[in-house]
Order: structure tokens, then C-alpha cells, then sequence
């Protein structure tokens, strides 16, 4: 203890005596002393919380006036202008009620249009020309046909099939339709091309299918085991069921009733200038700026008819592929069965005469 009591006898009783340096404290109390309710001059205006703003003008959402009147509704009812639309298209069927070819034949046609594709139009001599404007047409008769076929005189054949013969379509020797020459393009000018065929007798059918004959036109090449409008580039009305065929493998679409014997009937297609350009379908891969009227004649009176460029069935329809006016078009009569038939080219001698 002692040394404890030592140490601290010897302890300075004041820091800072005699022997420390003196220094001057700085102005003001310490920081620990200040006072905590220093005096600032306020920002300008009122605080926050107490800033008055204009209502907007008007009621609240809530609170409309009652006896406004309400915005009007659209008017369902009313129907809008269609005469620009295409015509809707027409339902097709799957199988014809009366002929129907084996699939073998169809696969193998199918084949064959995929191996030769529509040959490109061409100009044709000026005798071909006058002489297709006059009715000076001749038909080629393809191996599947089986009878005769003979002419009458200028653009008039006459022919005979065998009982129970087979799909055979003729085709005109010359285009009745040439792009190069007759579109209205080129002419500024409507283009119609028709011819007729007279049945003058069915005999024994194909099997258990009835004989007939089909009337309509082909571009070329085309598979003549089949009938026209089976296959692409082709259309015709088929006499049997009375449907109409366009680039179709299928079963058709209504159309008139079918040709009996004894009848008269024709086909005609009439090119123009279109308004605005119709679509050529769904496998089509242009535009054309030609429209295609389509019409049926039943012993020398126009008996119905179809827009060639009517809206189609994108599931079924094949398009109007080598039929718009952008290649050759040749005459097609298609026959199956037993059937004797006249075929007119020449205007003279149609029922049905032009206006």
C-alpha cells in the first residue's frame, strides 16, 4: 500500500500548471451548450400541406348530370355495302351424285399436271388468228377417245362414243382465247369466246354411271383422260350432275340442272378491264387486273353464270390458276359412255347470238 499511496503523493494536483503550455479556448460555448432552437428565415409561401388547388371544371365522374345524353350505339342493324366485295363463294361437295373417276386415274393425272405445267402464250400466225375468229376450229381427238369424230362442214364436228367408253376430253386444235392478241389489256376491249354442243343421243353409261358430256376450256397441256375442270387450268359445266367444275378435284358446286338429251347448250367466257384488281385465289401467285365473267346458255338462252374471281374456298378451291386471261385457252367436251353430240364453232350456227 505504501507504494500505491507514493504514487499518488506524487500525482500533479493540477494539469496544466506552471510547467504547461497556456492556450486560448475558442469564441462561443462548447458544441455540447449550443442552443438547439437557432432562428431560420422560412421559405416563401404557405407549407405544403396547405396549397389550395382549382377543382377541374365540371362534375365528378361520378356525379354526371342525369339528363345528358349518352353516346349513341352502333347501329348493328345496318348493312354495309358489298357491291365492291367479291361474291361469296359457292359450297362445293366432296363426290358428283352421278360419274366419278377412280382415284387411280385422278393420282395419276395429279402426277402428270405437276410434270408438265401450262405452256406460255404465244403470237399466233394471223391465219390462225382469222381463222379462229371466223370459227374455222378443229378438234383434236386424244388416244382415250373411243369413237368417231368427223366434220360437218366449217366449225361444225360431229361424233359418236362407244357404249360403256371411258373419261375422254377433245380439245380444240387452236386457242380460242389468245392473251397476245385478244386480252383487253393489250385491246382496251371486252373479249368473249363461246361455242355449243348439241346432245343428240346417250346410250349405254361406264358401269353404273349414266353416259354424258361436259362442256368448258382447258390451257395446255392437259391430262385428256380427264374431264375438264378437273384439273388445273381448266373449268366446265358437267351434264350429268349439273355442277360446275373450276380447277377442281372434288365433287363440285351446284350449278343448273343437268343436260338431257336433245339439248342444246353452250359456254362463254368474257374478259374486261377490272375495276380493281381481283384476287386470282388461293394457290395463285399474282394478281390479275382482268376480270372473268363466266356464263351458261341451255338451248339459245343465257340460263346462269358465275364470276370467275369469286371468293373461294381456301381448304378445296385450287385457285383460277391458267383461267384469268394470262394464258391460251382452248375448247374442251368432255364425254364418258355411249354419246352422239355436234359441236359448233361458227357463230352462225349457235341458238344463242351475242347482243
Amino acid at each position: 500500500m505504501g507504494f500505491f499511496k507514493s504514487l499518488k503523493g506524487q500525482h500533479p494536483d493540477n494539469i496544466g500548471g506552471e510547467n504547461s503550455q497556456g492556450f486560448a479556448p475558442p469564441p462561443g460555448p462548447p458544441p455540447s451548450q449550443r442552443k438547439n432552437h437557432e432562428s431560420y428565415a422560412p421559405p416563401n409561401g404557405p407549407p405544403p400541406s396547405q396549397i389550395n388547388y382549382l377543382p377541374p371544371p365540371g362534375p365528378p365522374p361520378a356525379h354526371s348530370r342525369h339528363d345528358e345524353d349518352p353516346p349513341p350505339y352502333h347501329d348493328w342493324t345496318s348493312i354495309p355495302d358489298t357491291a365492291l366485295l367479291p361474291p361469296p363463294p359457292s359450297l362445293g361437295h366432296e363426290t358428283s351424285p352421278a360419274g366419278n373417276a377412280s382415284l387411280s386415274d385422278a393420282d395419276r393425272a395429279h402426277h402428270w399436271c405437276r410434270m408438265h405445267p401450262l405452256i406460255l402464250p404465244h403470237q399466233p400466225a394471223p391465219v390462225q388468228y382469222n381463222g379462229v375468229r371466223d370459227g374455222n376450229i378443229s378438234l383434236v381427238k386424244p388416244r382415250e377417245y373411243q369413237g368417231t369424230l368427223s366434220a360437218k362442214g366449217t366449225g361444225s364436228w360431229e361424233g359418236n362414243t362407244i357404249p360403256g367408253g371411258k373419261d375422254a376430253c377433245l380439245l380444240s386444235s387452236l386457242p380460242c382465247y389468245f392473251p397476245v392478241m385478244d386480252s383487253p389489256v393489250v385491246t382496251g376491249t371486252k373479249k368473249i369466246i363461246y361455242f355449243e354442243v348439241k346432245i343428240k343421243s346417250y346410250g349405254r353409261g361406264r358401269g353404273g354411271d349414266a353416259s354424258s358430256l361436259a362442256v368448258g376450256y382447258c390451257g395446255v397441256p392437259y391430262p385428256t383422260w380427264r374431264m375438264p375442270g378437273w384439273e388445273r387450268g381448266s373449268l366446265a359445266v358437267h351434264g350429268d350432275d349439273g355442277r360446275r367444275y373450276v380447277n377442281d378435284t372434288w365433287g363440285g358446286k351446284d350449278f343448273t340442272g343437268p343436260i338431257i338429251e336433245g339439248e342444246t347448250v353452250g359456254l362463254g367466257m368474257e374478259f374486261a378491264i377490272a375495276d380493281t384488281p381481283p384476287h386470282s385465289g388461293p394457290s395463285s401467285g399474282h394478281m390479275s387486273n382482268i376480270k372473268v365473267e363466266v356464263f351458261f346458255t341451255r338451248n339459245g338462252r343465257k340460263e346462269s353464270g358465275w364470276n370467275l374471281h369469286e371468293e373461294l374456298d381456301a381448304q378445296n378451291d385450287l385457285g383460277v390458276e391458267g383461267l384469268d386471261g394470262q394464258f391460251d385457252l382452248y375448247a374442251a367436251v368432255g364425254l364418258f359412255g355411249s354419246v352422239g353430240f355436234e359441236v359448233n364453232f361458227a357463230s352462225h350456227l349457235w341458238l344463242w347470238q351475242p347482243d
